[in-house]
């Protein structure tokens, strides 16, 4: 398997006191934050970066996608 290519589903949330948290379902504990979404995105693209290239000098298997089931509620603002 080629891990030249791969894409992660991440969940952002924007937190009370500005800010965004990142997560990745499909990578345990792979989390980071940013000021902004442009720099919360780039920031966990560096962590998953880190969390793969860890896991190959572990020998460890490389985590593939999992779908996360989705669910959305209309709110009025």
């Amino acid at each position: 398997m080629s891990y030249n290519c791969l894409r992660y589903t991440v969940m952002m949330e924007k937190n009370e006191d500005g800010g965004y948290t990142v997560t990745v379902p499909s990578l345990p504990g792979c989390i980071s934050e940013g000021s902004d979404w442009d720099e919360a995105l780039a920031n966990i693209e560096e962590a998953i970066a880190g969390y793969i290239e860890v896991a190959k000098k572990l020998g460890k298997p490389i985590p593939v996608e999992v779908t996360v089931p989705m669910n959305t509620a209309k709110a009025e603002i």
